[in-house]
């Protein structure tokens, strides 16, 4: 029976990577964030932590290349087609934000990874062999791929009201340009953070009070109109 082999393929069927070799291993993560009360005098000892939302699916592996049996190896634009995933993709009519190019990871019946879109976050690749001319013949990458949210139109139709949103509990040195950095990548966005939340003066935010995170494109449409 031919073994089955693994590859890295775009969602919107564009381009895709296969893989010479499967992966020996891969590594998944997925974590949750937790808000744990604050003690005082007022706190019962048996309070519980507060959920706040869970963090993307994490999965990373390494991707071997070789081309040493070629007549001219080189490596070069297999790992050249991962750096390239790390770019924005190209932009919808109307859409001025950039996005990365969504990925799946399909390998065989494996399909609990099949089924999920994910986004090439790194890449770190290593050249181990070159031919006579400095031709690269063989290459090790290891990558990153973060699970990319559902559009707005997949979520829960309940997904826009204020006990559906996400929340961010105001802590010490919290400022909006950090909070939009942390949620978005983006710090010039504070000013869709401040618009959703009725703030007036970012300067003032009061530590232990919760605001609202809103998606990206909320966030971005706020800061024009709030600009």
């Amino acid at each position: 029976m031919k073994m089955v082999k693994a590859k890295l393929e775009e969602v919107d069927g564009v381009g895709r990577l296969d893989f010479k070799f499967n992966p020996s291993e891969y590594s998944v993560q997925k974590s949750a964030q937790w808000d744990a009360p604050r003690r005082s005098m007022s706190t019962e000892a048996g309070a519980k932590p507060e959920f706040i939302g869970t963090n993307p699916q994490t999965v990373n592996m390494q991707i071997f290349f070789d081309d040493w049996e070629a007549a001219v190896g080189d490596v070069t634009k297999d790992v050249e087609k991962l750096f390239k995933w790390c770019t924005p993709s190209r932009k919808s009519i109307g859409d001025e934000t950039p996005h990365p190019p969504l990925l799946r990871f399909i390998w065989g019946s494996n399909l609990h990874l099949a089924e999920r879109k994910f986004y090439l976050s790194s890449v770190n690749a290593k050249y181990t062999m070159f031919g006579r001319t400095g031709n690269p013949l063989r290459a090790t990458a290891d990558i990153s791929l973060k699970e990319a949210p559902d559009p707005p139109g997949a979520q829960n139709p309940t997904s826009g009201s204020i006990h559906a949103r996400a929340t961010h509990l105001i802590s010490e040195g919290d400022t909006l340009q950090s909070i939009a950095t942390n949620e978005y990548g983006n710090p010039n966005l504070w000013r869709g953070l401040a618009t959703f939340n009725d703030i007036d003066d970012p300067l003032r935010l009061k530590l232990g009070t919760r605001i609202l995170v809103p998606t990206r494109d909320e966030a971005a449409d706020g800061t024009k109109n709030g600009s």
